[in-house]
Order: structure tokens, then sequence, then C-alpha cells
């Protein structure tokens, strides 16, 4: 089958980008000497996680314990949680966790850790540390190096979990400082720190130019997407993933309505400097996606000299594409324009 007789809409990945986009990722990290761990969230397939891992992966990067429970039943071996994981509902699924593969988990607070150290505890394994500290970005994260070390005791006092380093996301403008002045006040308190982790696509091809980062979490980099074009990390021709549409209306000359809406590309913009709209269509790009629905996405073309009729087809380049692959099942996958897969999505839908 050609792509183009696949009914729409359709998300579909592209093999041959994906390739050249993990073996450029992991290419730029054995250059540099920085431990790849990239983040499962944008895919959700364990096809690719092993591929990741195969390519020289350290591990990967999940953001919640059924996500990451999915990832080591398929086989994946070492996982980051990179989310904080709080109350006592959490414990029996982090221990089940802990049984299947190497853990760490990033958090900020002492109840996030007394909630992994339980979990250490019921499954009897012990579980890794790293704390996340607030580089600039205001979401998550430790205020400061004292509150690490207080962290660090805990953690390494409690004889279940093991303190391993720090993280944060994304890489803000106090990276280089507090990781600085926290290994100090640590090293010199007798703690080690193996891992310094930092994450994010945009900006990741100058990871290796911030001092004391050992370890790159990135997820988008797989497929890319107008964001990451937009952020000047990748090309058009990089981008490995496109949702494909049909033209269901032509109400005026100036107006088409596709097949798709916010269950299909979402709902997230990118930033005005990048483009207007809810995904660049690649066939009109002058023409712009002013609107989503759930089930329609309506087309501003007074722009756009060509102007796409009632029944063809257009190809859209998602503005995030992680939330693209969450809100579907499956995803066609093909090489050279032939369809050769129609993969579920395992990891689709995991938020707990």
């Amino acid at each position: 089958m050609r792509v183009d007789e696949l009914d729409t809409p359709v998300p579909v990945i592209d093999l041959d980008r994906v390739e050249h986009n993990l073996t450029k990722m992991q290419a730029y990290c054995d250059r540099h000497g920085l431990a790849l761990r990239p983040h499962i969230k944008t895919h959700k397939l364990p096809q690719f996680a092993l591929r990741q891992i195969e390519l020289g992966a350290v591990g990967i990067t999940c953001q919640k314990i059924s996500e990451a429970l999915v990832m080591a039943e398929a086989g994946c071996t070492d996982i980051l949680l990179t989310y904080p994981i709080v109350g006592a509902a959490k414990v029996s699924p982090l221990a089940e966790l802990a049984g299947k593969t190497r853990l760490t988990v990033a958090l900020d607070n002492a109840v996030a850790l007394d909630t992994v150290a339980a979990a250490a505890a019921e499954a009897g394994v012990e579980i890794g540390i790293l704390v996340e500290f607030d580089s600039g970005d205001g979401r998550c994260g430790v205020q400061t190096a004292d509150e690490v070390l207080t962290l660090a005791r805990r953690a390494a006092g409690n004889g279940l979990t093991r303190f391993r380093g720090l993280m944060t996301y994304p890489r803000g403008p106090r990276t280089v400082p507090f990781v600085a002045e926290t290994r100090a006040l640590l090293e010199g308190s007798g703690i080690a720190v193996e891992t310094v982790s930092v994450g994010g696509t945009p900006g990741c091809w100058d990871t290796h130019e911030l001092p004391g980062v050992t370890e790159l979490r990135v997820g988008t980099y797989i497929y890319h997407d107008r964001a990451t074009v937009g952020a000047g990390v990748a090309t058009l021709d990089e981008c490995a993933v496109h949702v494909h549409a049909t033209v269901v209306s032509r109400p005026t000359s100036d107006r088409a309505v596709l097949d798709c809406g916010s269950k299909t590309l979402s709902s997230d913009r990118v930033a005005p400097s990048v483009g207007e709209g809810f995904g660049l269509i690649l066939d009109y790009p002058d023409a712009v996606i002013v609107r989503v629905n759930e089930e329609h996405a309506v087309v501003d073309l007074s722009r756009s000299e060509a102007k796409p009729e009632i029944g063809d087809r257009v190809r859209i380049l998602p503005n995030h594409v992680c939330v693209v692959t969450n809100l579907h099942d499956r995803m066609a996958i093909t090489r050279n324009g032939e369809v050769v897969g129609d993969w579920p999505v395992p990891a689709r839908g995991c938020t707990r």
C-alpha cells in the first residue's frame, strides 16, 4: 500500500528519517562524551526505545510509572523517572517497576523521597535518586545547593535509596553555576555526584558546552516537529512524523476544512516567531490552520495562491509531535512512500 492510499486522518512515521535522527544524536553524544538517555514520551513505542539502546543509549527516560512499566516489560533495563512520585498509592506500582529494571527517580522534596524509599523496601531493591533543581524555568526543582545536600544525605542514610546526582529541565541559565556550587558542597561533604542530567531537544546541540553536565535527555529529536525546526535544531527534511488529512469542505474560496482537529493534531501552538496556527501544511505553506475543534481543522487560504479542493489530501507537520503520539492508538509506518507497518502505541495514555 502507498501512503496516499491510507484512510485519513492518520499519523505517518518515516522510518528512514527516524533512523537518521537516532544515529545523528547518538553520534553527537559519543563525540562529546555525553551519556544519552532518550525520553520515550515522544514515541511511546518499545521498538524505538530498544533501538535507541541498541545504538548506544545508556537507558531511557520516562515520565510516569505506568509508561515505564510498558518499557521495562519490553526489555528496557535502565530507566529514569523524571517526575516526583508522591503518595501511598504510588508505592506498590513503583515497587513493581523497581523489580523489573534498574530504576532511578528524580525528585525535589522529602515526601517524594519517602515514597520512593517505601517502594524500595517493598521491592527489596535499591532505587537511585537524582535531585531535581530549578535552573530557571520555574517548574519543579529545589532552589538551593543546601536543599540538595539535605536530600542527598537523607537518600544515603535510609539504607533503601542511593543518591546518584542532579537533574534539571530545561537547562536554564542557572544550570552551570548551580551545578558547580552544588558539586563543591556535596563533594566537600563526602558525597559523590555521578550524574548531572539535563534535558530538552531545543538547544540540544550545544549541551557539550555546559561544564559539569554528563547526561543528555532528549525526546522530540526522534521525530522533530514544527517547534524544533523553529528552534533551529532540525530541518524540515528531518521531520519524521506527518499527519495526513483530507479536505472535506470548501465553504468559501478562502476557507477549507480538514478531517482532523484537536483529537488528531492537539491544540498546542508554537511561538509567534515560528509561525501561526495549529500545524504547518507542507503542500500549502501559506495556508494557516486557524482553528481546531475536536474533529475539524479550519484553514484560512486567503494568503495561499494554490488552494486545495474537496477530496485533496494534505500533509501536516505537527506543532508538538509528542502530543500527537498520545492522541492515536496506532501509527502508520513507512519507508520510501510504502506502508510497511501499522504499530499500536502501547504507552499511550499512561498518565499515572
